[in-house]
Order: structure tokens, then C-alpha cells, then sequence
């Protein structure tokens, strides 16, 4: 067994739509030790395709829950015969795909305080949800609850002003009030409901953990400029839900110790910290340090752009959620479900499955793809509200099929066109800002879309999955935590360097 030097060090988790992360960071934000954890590949009892189970009915989109806590038990049992040094570890925090929720049954709460460590933890937790599946972010199921709350609190852009977005079918409180709607014995037998990401936190802190203000604010529950729960959208969704949604905390907040689980069975600290886990999204603004101004553009399982902002400007597109570095700030979020599934798909149809055949077609190609755009959605888009493959020749004609690499070129410069026109739509001024971009497998795409935004743009320099470690894992001499990365390791990222571009 491999030995590693003593490391006072930080862990970072990400426990996203296709797999749970970890990484390991010392005081300076080395990164010296990482894992993963693809439930496709690594769990295949469960069956998932893209870390999930798509009904029948082509809109409700659920995950085991039991999957993703033995992702956990095999991270850390991974770690453990690496001879990772778990004494060494001063705090730990993480994320989780956006509103993801988890439904704790009646008499979780012992089951979770009295862990024995001579067992995993899916193996003593097997009972303790009352809904095994858990609705994620995909799920498009809930049209007729989101309805009904927007008329509850007075239209959607009163629910807009209140919440930081209008009823939408993936948001938490709408989930809530489905499960409650058609599974009513399931939700009675329901003692606590947590998001993935205070899920995921309660599973090192032995106890329920709160959820926090940021990730908080994407389930339509949250007054955002109060930072309480809206007792009107509490109202409109299910009883007695705020007692079991619990009080919320801000995104920074320490919400406790380590539980004597990890203490016994790893060897953790019983000192070590767990600071409050936020949504994914959340956690890679804090991540990457963005300011007022600046865009950020992350290519994932769905595109997102979001930026830093002071004052709030709900409208009927797009999101506003509470700031997870600074409390007082606000976030703006645009979500494009079809991300890079879709692009995916269209590799594996037009270019053999091979990015570097996807790229090639994509170069010989000119820019504006000769007149030819195509749009495509293949699960229900959130922006705008559409499905299916819609293609427009020069002529402004609609057709039925491109050559492959026309295909290519329309799903790129499409999806980066979508992008900006929203964008713009919603007030932001990407004219006057700095982009900042995870490089993906194909980066060549993602460098023309970022063409069209026609700003400074440069790469993020390290992995987006890392966007868990740095909203929690800066350690001080005096072993303080703070929830934002230490300036002096992003200083190239402040201002221009030979790495931006003038797109």
C-alpha cells in the first residue's frame, strides 16, 4: 500500500449528474490527489445511461439515490488503500447538481447519527428514503405544478421577483409538490427533504445538513432578497414543508464536525470541518473568482452562463439565485439543457463517434456554415421551451437532413447563437466583459462559439470539475476556512495575460 506524506489538505466533492468527484488540495490549492466515480461505467447494477433512469413518458428524469451514496463508499474506499492520509484533512465541502432532491423517510435521522463503521455507508442507509428515485434536473414532468404556483403567488413574474426565476419544471418546490400531488402516503412518511447537495453533506455530518441560500435559491421556494422561505410558495407546494425543508444558511456557513463514522472507519480528524456543500453552479462561480462583468461559460451535461451581480433583475428568463461567496450579491444563471449529450449525439452520428473527426469536419467548414443554421433538442429544452431537431437550409427552408460536417457546424454556431441572443435578451452587456470557458475534449467548438460572444475570452486552467474544491478549501496557518480561493493562485486570471485572446 503506497504511503503519502503528511498534507494538512482540504476535500472537495462534486456529486454531479453522471458521477461523483474528489479532490484533495494542500494550503497553496495544490491539487495532489483526485477520483471518480462514473455511474455508467463503475455502477452498472443500477442501470443509468448518463447517470440516470428516463421514463416512459420521455419527461420524468430520476437517479437512485442509493447510487450515489455507494459512489461515495467507493471514493473513500479507494482512498483508504491508496493509503490517502485522512488525519491530514482540516475541512471538506462540495456541490451538487442543482435541484436534485432527496427525501429522507421517518426514522432516518438515528440511522444517519449511528453509523457503524464496520459497514458501508448504501449498506446501512438502504432504508432510510422514502422515495428511492430521486427527480433531478432533467425532469420536465411538472408543468401543471408549476402552474399552479405562479397563480398561487400572482403570475410568474411576481414568482420571478420573488424567487429570482418563474415556475420551472426541473426547480425543487414544483418536484415537491408532484411527489406530494401522486405519492401522498410517500411524502407523509417524509421527515426531512434535502437538495443534493445538503444531501451529500449530511452524509459526512452524520445529521441532517441545511441547505444553503444558493443552491436554496433554485427550487421557487426561496424569497431571495429575505433569504427565508416564502410561506406563500411553501403553501402552494405541500404541508408542512418548511419544517421539513429545515432553515436555510448562508452558502459560507461551517455547519459542522465530521461525523465519528469517517473518524472510525477512515481515520478522519475529529476536528475536521464540513463547510455548507451549494449547487454546481453556484460552486463554479465561486470557483473561478468572477466579478461584476464578467461571463463565465460552462460546457457540461447542460450549458450555463452566469455572471456576478449586485442588485437583482428577475425577468421571466433565466435565474437569479443568492450569491455563495458573498451574501449580500446576487448570481445570474442561464441554463441549455442540451449540452453535451446533444453534442455527443451529433459527434457519434456525423463524425464516428471521434472528436478529432468531429473537429476536422468542423474546420473545413467556413464561419455562418453557408447560410445553414439547425437547432437541436432531444430532451425538453429549458431555453427557450422546446423540443426536437429543427433544421433551416440558406433559403430559409426548413430540411430534414445536412451533410455531416453542415450538421456539425449548425449544432456548434446554433447552440453559441442561442447563447448570446439570450443573453443579450436578459440585459447582459457581453460586449464590455471578460468569458471565461472550460476547455472541453473538442476545444476547437468551444473556441468558435466563443467567436460570437466576440469579447476577451480565455480558458479556465484547471479542470471544471474542481469547481467543488474551491468553494470551500483555502486552509489558513490558524486552519480558518474561506469559501473563495486565495487571490494570489488566480492572479492570472485578474486582467490580461498571454493566455486571453481578442476573439
Amino acid at each position: 500500500m503506497a504511503e503519502h506524506p503528511a498534507r494538512p489538505c482540504c476535500l472537495g466533492w462534486d456529486f454531479s449528474t453522471q458521477q461523483v468527484k474528489v479532490v484533495a488540495v494542500d494550503a497553496e490549492l495544490n491539487v495532489f490527489y483526485e477520483d471518480s466515480v462514473n455511474f455508467d461505467r463503475d455502477l452498472l447494477e443500477y442501470g443509468t445511461q448518463g447517470g440516470v433512469h428516463v421514463h416512459e413518458d420521455g419527461l420524468t428524469v430520476t437517479s437512485p439515490v442509493l447510487m450515489w451514496v455507494q459512489a461515495l463508499d467507493i471514493i473513500l474506499e479507494r482512498m483508504k488503500a491508496s493509503g490517502f492520509d485522512f488525519s491530514q484533512v482540516l475541512a471538506l465541502s462540495g456541490a451538487g447538481q442543482q435541484h436534485g432532491s432527496v427525501y429522507w423517510k421517518t426514522g432516518a435521522s438515528p440511522a444517519l447519527t449511528s453509523l457503524s463503521p464496520d459497514l458501508l455507508l448504501h449498506k446501512q442507509l438502504q432504508a432510510c428514503f422514502s422515495i428511492r428515485d430521486s427527480p433531478v434536473w432533467m425532469d420536465s414532468s411538472t408543468t401543471a405544478q408549476c402552474r399552479q404556483l405562479e397563480a398561487a403567488v400572482g403570475g410568474a413574474q411576481a414568482l420571478s421577483c420573488l424567487t429570482g426565476s418563474r415556475a420551472y419544471e426541473r426547480f425543487t418546490g414544483n418536484q415537491i409538490a408532484k411527489i406530494y400531488q401522486q405519492n401522498p402516503k410517500a411524502y407523509s412518511h417524509t421527515e426531512r427533504i434535502s437538495l443534493v447537495s445538503s444531501f451529500a453533506a449530511s452524509l459526512f455530518l452524520g445529521s441532517y445538513s441545511p441547505i444553503d441560500y444558493s443552491d436554496g435559491s433554485g427550487m421557487n421556494l426561496l424569497q431571495i432578497q429575505d433569504k427565508v422561505w416564502s410561506q406563500v410558495c411553501l403553501g402552494a407546494c405541500a404541508p408542512h414543508l418548511e419544517e421539513k425543508l429545515g432553515s436555510p444558511v448562508p452558502s459560507c456557513s461551517v455547519v459542522g464536525a465530521i461525523s465519528s463514522y469517517y473518524v472510525q472507519r477512515y481515520r478522519f480528524s475529529p476536528g475536521c470541518k464540513v463547510v455548507a456543500f451549494t449547487g454546481d453552479n453556484p460552486a463554479s462561480l465561486a470557483g473561478m473568482r468572477l466579478e461584476e462583468g464578467d461571463i463565465a461559460v460552462s460546457l457540461g451535461t447542460s450549458d450555463t452562463l452566469f455572471l456576478w451581480l449586485r442588485e437583482p433583475m428577475p425577468a421571466l428568463e433565466g435565474h437569479i439565485f443568492c450569491n455563495p461567496v458573498d451574501a449580500r450579491h446576487y448570481m445570474a444563471l442561464l441554463c441549455f439543457k442540451n449540452g453535451s449529450l446533444m453534442r455527443e449525439k451529433i459527434r457519434d452520428e456525423s463524425a464516428s463517434c471521434s472528436w478529432s473527426d468531429f473537429s476536422e469536419a468542423l474546420q473545413s467548414t467556413e464561419m455562418g456554415n453557408g447560410g445553414n443554421l439547425g437547432f437541436y433538442f432531444d430532451v425538453m429544452e429549458i431555453t427557450p421551451e422546446i423540443i426536437g431537431r429543427h433544421r433551416f437550409s440558406a433559403e430559409n427552408h426548413q430540411v430534414s437532413a445536412f451533410l455531416p460536417a453542415v450538421e456539425i457546424r449548425a449544432l456548434i454556431e446554433g447552440q453559441f447563437m442561442a447563447k448570446r441572443i439570450h443573453a443579450e435578451a436578459l440585459g447582459y452587456r457581453v460586449s464590455a466583459c471578460r468569458c471565461v470557458w472550460r476547455p472541453s475534449v473538442c476545444h476547437r467548438h468551444c473556441q468558435l462559439g466563443l467567436c460570437g460572444l466576440r469579447i476577451p475570452s480565455f480558458p479556465w486552467p484547471c479542470s471544471w470539475n474542481r469547481r467543488a474544491l474551491f468553494r470551500g478549501c483555502e486552509v489558513s496557518p490558524k486552519s480558518q476556512i474561506s469559501c473563495y480561493p486565495n487571490r494570489r493562485s488566480f492572479s492570472g486570471l485578474r486582467g490580461p495575460s498571454p493566455s486571453i485572446r481578442q476573439a
